[in-house]
């Protein structure tokens, strides 16, 4: 049978049962150099709006990170984290070969490439990782070949990963196991590897294990939302497949980590690209949600069956959800009521709230009608600025991973 054990004390490993549990831990990414390779030739393709003004996409980072702080969170900055993690040999060189695309570079370049990054120290190979490097950046006296004379100077020889802002699509821990995500973007694929690294190879992680890899049927982190312990509901649109959701869902059950997944359904566009654009936990009983969504959202229900997983519905999110949940019902706070304002604020990420704890919630201080109604319905909002963080289409919540919350953790026993 399953049962829910209590925790009396803050955990000092690697553990999230839930969405809203008091958040003690968290990983972040500073934006940083490989913001200021997106220019208005490659930013679509690289995912984003716009090209952010960097310096105030740094400074808006800073002050969500200081809030954060000043709610006794504990911030790890991925650069830090996978600096540490590269001091390790062994990440060390298995990063110089995840960043060297042979396929790309042909076999003399990616050759004289490895052989130079083999020889970078762990803060410079970071960089490598995060930023990219450009055929301008080559080393001269390295791999003279016609693919680097026929490229432009300032193509990529390793792209840059200015998506790792976003640190929720690229792993999420459920329970005490870390997913990685398999990210269906093309430019987002080699972020998987970075947090491979990180986790594999940190002091801190490479204890932990895994409950899902980065070669298994996409899934990403924002589809992923931990409705209560061993409730697991997953969005399946433009970034996770049916074959991710499902896949996912067995891992969780063969590990004992869920006794129910919702696979929910979600339109396929860029507005609505992750479940956590339209819908995110405020509360242990509540959510805030787009209302043009609210009455059409639906879920499959998947649970264990001796060997296999018995599928049942399509039923309403909301009923589907709250029965998985074992309560009456679950609390909606929509974001206005005027659907030009919430459409608005949807595409503003006014739907993807961090929470900090049980009606805490972290949101962007732009999306004033969104934040007014979770105000008025009890909810503490801690607004913070992100004009320029905004420009990938994330909010808090896809900006951050958090890595331990208190709260009630849910295990899997049989009599």
């Amino acid at each position: 049978m399953y049962t829910d054990s209590a925790s009396t004390a803050p955990p000092t490993k690697p553990r999230v049962d839930s969405e809203v549990g008091k958040l003690r831990t968290v990983l972040l990414h500073r934006p940083g150099a490989e913001l200021k390779r997106l220019t208005p030739r490659n930013n679509d393709k690289l995912l984003f709006d716009g090209v952010p003004w960097v310096d105030r996409a740094q400074a808006e980072h800073d002050a969500f990170a200081e809030v954060l702080r000043g709610r006794d969170v504990e911030v790890l900055l991925l650069a830090d984290v996978l600096r540490e993690a590269l001091d390790d040999s062994r990440a060390h060189s298995a990063g110089v070969t995840t960043a060297v695309d042979e396929r790309k570079l042909g076999t003399q370049l990616a050759d004289a490439l490895r052989s130079y990054l083999s020889t970078v120290d762990p803060a410079g190979l970071a960089d490598v990782l995060t930023a990219g490097l450009t055929f301008e950046e080559l080393p001269v006296a390295e791999g003279a070949s016609l693919v680097r004379r026929m490229h432009h100077a300032h193509d990529f020889a390793i792209d840059p990963l200015p998506n790792l802002l976003f640190t929720r699509d690229s792993s999420a821990w459920i329970a005490d196991r870390v997913a990685i995500a398999s990210l269906s973007m093309p430019a987002r694929r080699r972020e998987t590897s970075v947090l491979d690294l990180i986790y594999a190879y940190h002091p801190r992680f490479r204890a932990s294990a895994r409950a899902y890899g980065a070669h298994s049927a996409p899934v990403e982190g924002g589809d992923v939302l931990l409705l209560a312990p061993g409730v697991l509901a997953i969005g399946v649109g433009e970034r996770t497949t049916p074959a991710g959701a499902e896949s996912l869902a067995r891992s969780a059950f063969a590990e004992g980590l869920a006794h129910t997944v919702l696979a929910v359904p979600i339109a396929q566009d860029r507005a609505t690209m992750h479940l956590d654009t339209v819908c995110t936990m405020v509360d242990s009983d509540a959510v805030v949600m787009y209302p043009a969504i609210r009455d059409s959202l639906t879920a499959f229900t998947l649970r264990p069956q001796d060997d296999t997983v018995a599928v049942s519905g399509p039923a309403p999110f909301l009923e589907a959800a709250a029965n998985a949940m074992g309560i009456d019902r679950l609390r909606v706070i929509d974001t206005g009521l005027d659907p030009v304002t919430a459409e608005r604020e949807q595409w503003d990420d006014g739907n993807n709230t961090l929470a900090l704890a049980p009606g805490v919630v972290v949101a962007y201080e732009r999306n004033a009608e969104t934040n007014a109604r979770l105000a008025h319905a009890g909810i503490e909002v801690l607004p913070i600025a992100g004009s320029e963080l905004g420009s990938g289409r994330g909010g808090p919540r896809c900006m951050s991973c958090p890595i331990i919350r208190d709260g009630d953790q849910f295990t899997a026993t049989s009599d």
